[in-house]
């Protein structure tokens, strides 16, 4: 897919951050769009920034963990806009806690949005994509799709199932020749609200709020210029896209030491660990 003009695009997440970004970007280049989230709220805010072009715009609230409102988001599209081009799968939510401390309903919560969302946007979306002629799949992964880190197995055990359902989608759509393809996308740090309202644990490395505010300073990346990333990925249909350069540094030491930067992580949260508790002594 070289260009976006003309095309319908389904976003779903698009109330904010990358989603948001995303729609912006495609609507600057004549992209029609259906975008959808969990909120009402945040999908009038998008609508309200996409108001200045000239393209058709349908806003659908969908929680994608329902099988049933994802393929039935999918059958309103077509409806709306007579085609679908394009379906990213950019919804999630976050969870940091310990293997050992983490409940069975919080991990279940966050795979049935971050990873059986992607499956059941991909399945739903499908046959519409091929139906059109010209299509593409961008599944949102992240860097924590390549690595581990600790307080986020369940985060890592989707956004990997993500990264590796992509990659066997993609090629079998290589092999079928259909003319549709499938994009693996692995953001670093974004500037999105997913700290903010992700679910937390009482966890040795500060509070909700601490995690939050140190994420937003870590963060690199601007969703606008993921945005950027992302499309121009697309457009070079590129089957893995890295977004920000601390993702391309942390691919690079996973290739360089495969198992070796798991120590480095270990001792990061070691010591991180160490100066909460002794925070606490001093209070």
């Amino acid at each position: 897919m070289k260009s976006f003009v003309g095309k319908v695009a389904a976003i779903t997440g698009a109330g904010s951050g990358i989603g948001q970004a995303t729609a912006i970007a495609l609507a600057k280049e004549g992209c029609h769009l259906a975008i959808s989230d969990i909120s009402q709220q945040s999908l009038e805010d998008t609508v309200e920034l996409l108001a200045g072009y000239s393209v058709k715009v349908s806003t659908h609230v969908v929680d994608v963990s329902d099988r049933k409102a994802v393929y039935q988001y999918a059958d309103d599209v077509v409806a709306a806009h007579g085609k679908v081009n394009m379906i990213m799968n950019n919804a999630g939510v976050g969870l940091g806690e310990t293997v050992e401390k983490m409940r069975y309903e919080d991990f279940e919560w966050l795979m049935n949005i971050n990873f059986w969302g992607v499956v059941y946007g991909t399945k739903a979306f499908l046959p519409h994509l091929k139906q059109s002629g010209e299509g593409h799949i961008i599944n949102i992964s992240s860097i924590f799709g390549i690595i581990g880190v600790p307080t986020q197995s369940a985060y890592n055990a989707a956004k990997f199932a993500v990264r590796g359902f992509t990659e066997s989608l993609r090629e079998e759509l290589e092999i079928e020749r259909c003319g549709v393809s499938a994009t693996s996308v692995h953001p670093g740090g974004v500037k999105t609200n997913i700290a903010k309202n992700s679910r937390m644990g009482d966890l040795d490395m500060g509070s909700k709020e601490d995690i939050s505010e140190l994420f937003d300073k870590i963060a690199m990346t601007t969703p606008e210029s993921a945005a950027r990333i992302i499309l121009t990925g697309v457009r070079k249909n590129r089957r893995r896209v890295l977004v920000g350069a601390d993702a391309a540094v942390m691919d690079t030491a996973q290739r360089l030491i495969p198992t070796g930067y798991q120590r480095v992580l270990e001792t990061l949260f070691r010591m991180k660990r160490g100066e909460k508790r002794s925070s606490q002594r001093i209070a």
